[in-house]
């Protein structure tokens, strides 16, 4: 699945129709002007001006610095709408840079629709800062072909003022899941609607945040090799024997359930809701959009202590481009999204004068020297409550960070009639079900 924080998921790929030729996406070197010219996709929507015109801004910078280089922006919500993604990547109409998730890296190179970069990154001056495991992410048997933009990890976010009326340490918050549940009964009972723990179950939202629990306890979706399913397991019956103990044996999940993710952000900002899984740009969302109080809302770090679901999007390359536009698309990335406290991403005074959110603890994309330039210039810029996300950052260091599992999107489906049996049926018989859902990935993985 994504995260959710528009700086982070903002935009855009539809500018392109489909029925154009490829050539109306991709470019070629303007030899007339004596430029070179490369199509890029993710500008933020006219709608959300602020963030567009922060791009428009940093584009327009970069011409100035690459007189030689004409960026042409992109824009449409999301940034990858599955409905086109796959007929544009088959169709070779993809934008000369192109944004991706992190699970579709694989998918792209399979389908040969991928520039090779490997022989080009060493002219990117921020390749060797970025974090290897996200650097790994986009290489594909031994050759690189894209660059990560965002990482995230998933951990959990709680109430603190709910924690302190329930009688519990809010700069304590539970480290297992045994602790999430008996937090969860405290804030329960406080009453008049409100919820301990709130899980999804619809949407394959439900099969992402089982994926995230399993990870979470030590266990794995699919084998090494990926192709064969790995829920049947104690730690997948973990996973569902709590959440069925919570919501019908505690009572502390409410008794509303089929919950997706916006129906359970509305619960969070409206002080209504103990804890919840999610990624640290979920924060902003439930003060701006939801009704909540950055000082109330805290993270920490994926229960269990094993392990966490990593996620978060880069941008890879059209197998059309040539070398002049993949050097000036790596230019562009540079610029735009992997200089430390600088570009889209990274200029923190420039959004805090904007008042966006300064402080949160990710994305954290740099390593060394890199990501100190990056979190001193984050905090000395700081508008939120940074203490409150400390155990998040002190936690993580200790998890296995996971990627989605193969073929997320179809797993999640099945394993959301998984976690929606328990959660809606006090008598769901976990071991069939695991049974069923292990049944039903191994066709899809066996498709694949």
């Amino acid at each position: 699945m994504r995260s959710t924080r528009f700086r982070r998921t903002f935009a855009a790929i539809g500018v392109c129709s489909l029925a154009l030729t490829a050539a109306a996406c991709g470019s070629n070197d303007d030899a007339a002007s004596g430029k070179t010219r490369i199509t890029v996709n993710c500008e933020p929507p006219r709608s959300a001006k602020v963030d567009r015109r922060f791009f428009e801004e940093d584009i327009a910078s970069f011409e100035r610095q690459h007189s030689d280089i004409d960026v042409v922006a992109h824009d449409a919500f999301p940034c990858e709408d599955p409905k086109t993604f796959d007929a544009k990547l088959a169709g070779g109409q993809m934008e000369d840079v192109f944004y991706t998730y992190f699970t579709d890296v694989k998918h792209v190179v399979d389908t040969g629709q991928a520039a090779d970069l490997t022989l080009y990154v060493k002219e990117l001056k921020s390749y060797g800062t970025l974090q290897q495991q996200l650097r790994d992410i986009y290489t594909v048997d031994g050759r690189i072909y894209g660059i990560p933009r965002t990482g995230y990890s998933m951990g959990l976010i709680y109430n603190r003022k709910l924690f302190r009326q329930a009688g519990l340490d809010p700069d304590r918050p539970p480290t297992t899941w045994d602790e999430v549940r008996a937090d969860a009964k405290k804030i329960a009972a406080l009453g008049d609607g409100t919820v301990g723990y709130a899980d999804y179950s619809a949407q394959n939202q439900g099969g992402w945040h089982f994926t995230a629990e399993l990870y979470s306890q030590g266990g794995e979706v699919v084998d090494a090799d990926g192709k064969k399913a790995t829920v049947d397991t104690p730690e997948g019956h973990a996973v569902l024997q709590n959440l069925h103990d919570m919501r019908w044996i505690d009572n502390s999940m409410g008794s509303k359930q089929l919950l997706v993710i916006n129906d359970v952000q509305q619960m969070m900002g409206s002080g209504k809701l103990g804890m919840y899984l999610a990624a640290p740009d979920n924060i902003p969302i439930l003060v701006k959009e939801k009704g909540g109080n950055y000082d109330d809302l805290a993270i920490a770090p994926m229960p269990g202590g094993k392990g966490t679901l990593i996620g978060g999007d880069g941008y890879m390359f059209n197998k059309k481009d040539t070398p002049a536009q993949i050097r000036a698309g790596l230019k562009w990335l540079d610029h735009m999204f992997l200089t430390p406290g600088r570009g889209f991403l990274g200029d923190y005074a420039r959004a805090k004068k904007n008042n966006a959110p300064v402080g949160l603890p990710e994305p954290r994309l740099f390593t060394g020297a890199a990501d100190a330039q990056d979190q001193q210039a984050k905090k000395a810029n700081a508008n939120v409550p940074v203490a409150n996300y400390q155990s998040f950052l002190d936690g993580n260091h200790t998890l296995q960070m996971k990627i989605e599992p193969p073929n997320a999107q179809q797993i999640y489906s099945v394993l959301d009639g998984t976690v929606s049996a328990v959660l809606t049926k006090k008598d769901a018989d976990i071991d069939q079900l695991l049974k069923d859902a292990g049944g039903k990935i191994d066709t899809i993985l066996a498709r694949s």
